[in-house]
């Protein structure tokens, strides 16, 4: 028999914490064979439970009595706030009691209390932040999307690596294309950092496919994009907030005067479309390179995005994905002792 899945969620982090984190949980115990560990202060999820119905048995709360708040300094933050849903759900994934830890909180605080408790796998230098971005023929998987804003070219190389076996297990694509962000497509083009990231990458062994313009990404012209975080947050905070305006204006002109007949006919569609780039879909960001699976959910996530967080969760177990990036580190770690 299976060993059953466990994953546990800050309960307390997010905008809409703790009230549609619960109905997240209580949606993915439903839907997954999973059990939840809420993580949180304990009276306010109680009552929230109270009032769903939910196979008891398949989610806990592990009392924790602060919370780590946005704004706060995440090096203070962690060492100072020990008994935080943040920090207890860490160390609820160290000891093993968890298989994953979600969290919509602090980004900031998650991966400095991710490198300080759950640490990283042998080899990797930096962690990063991966991120799914809709395009014309499906997704395209963006490393970094915000946890390394400072880069050296070595970490761009370990990026695409990590965002390589990620795709590979989770999206079954075998020897996914590579691209790197860049200002233009030409080898020469970009600065310091991109013209040394390249030459790594074209040595790699991926399947390295050259530079990319933002651009060209929604076009799904690569399966991994790599980027140091910087530019990935901006690429895609801008995707995010571009997709939400064109579909306010798209709304707003088709449901005008004589085009209402068209809109009430043009509503399914239209519903497929903002399914395809509503972020709620996919449910959060691995942090990959770690020694275990830690989640960053969007700050805005509500029960869906809650509940897809814990569904993605499921199936990087399932696929064993840090076990896959653990081998692929240790791989790369013996060519260059050779």
């Amino acid at each position: 028999m299976d060993k059953q899945k466990i994953v546990a969620v800050d309960a307390m982090g997010g905008d809409h914490a703790p009230q549609e984190i619960v109905l997240g949980a209580v949606e993915a115990v439903k839907e997954l064979d999973v059990k939840v560990l809420l993580v949180g202060r304990e009276e306010i999820l109680t009552s929230l439970l109270e009032k769903e119905s939910y196979p008891k048995e398949k989610i806990s709360i592990v009392p924790a009595s602060e919370v780590i708040e946005t704004g706060e300094v995440p090096t203070s933050a962690i060492r100072r706030k020990k008994d935080s849903s943040l920090v207890v759900g860490l160390n609820l994934l160290k000891k093993g009691e968890a298989d994953a830890f979600v969290s919509a909180g602090s980004t900031g605080a998650l991966l400095v209390g991710a490198l300080t408790i759950v640490g990283r796998l042998p080899g990797v230098e930096r962690p990063v932040l991966g991120t799914c971005l809709p395009t014309l023929n499906g997704f395209t998987f963006l490393v970094d999307s915000g946890a390394n804003v400072d880069c050296k070219a070595k970490y761009l190389e370990q990026f695409a690596k990590m965002g390589s076996v990620y795709v590979q297990n989770l999206f079954g694509i075998e020897n996914p294309k590579v691209a790197l962000v860049n200002i233009g497509a030409e080898k020469e083009k970009g600065n310091a950092l991109t013209k040394e990231a390249y030459d790594l990458l074209e040595a790699s062994g991926l399947h390295f496919t050259g530079n990319i313009e933002p651009r060209n990404i929604p076009y799904g012209e690569a399966d991994v994009v790599v980027c140091d975080g910087f530019v990935g947050n901006t690429v895609l905070k801008l995707s995010e907030g571009l997709v939400m305006s064109l579909m306010k204006i798209i709304k707003s002109e088709i449901t005008q005067g004589s085009y209402k007949i068209a809109a009430a006919m043009l509503k399914k569609p239209f519903g497929n479309i903002k399914k395809r780039f509503d972020s709620d879909e996919v449910g959060g960001a691995p942090f990959l390179g770690l020694k275990q699976l830690v989640v960053k959910a969007h700050g805005s996530s509500k029960a869906k995005a809650i509940k897809n967080a814990i569904r993605q969760c499921c199936i990087f177990i399932e696929t064993d994905v840090t076990g896959q990036l653990r081998e692929k580190m240790a791989e790369q770690n013996e060519q260059e002792e050779a």
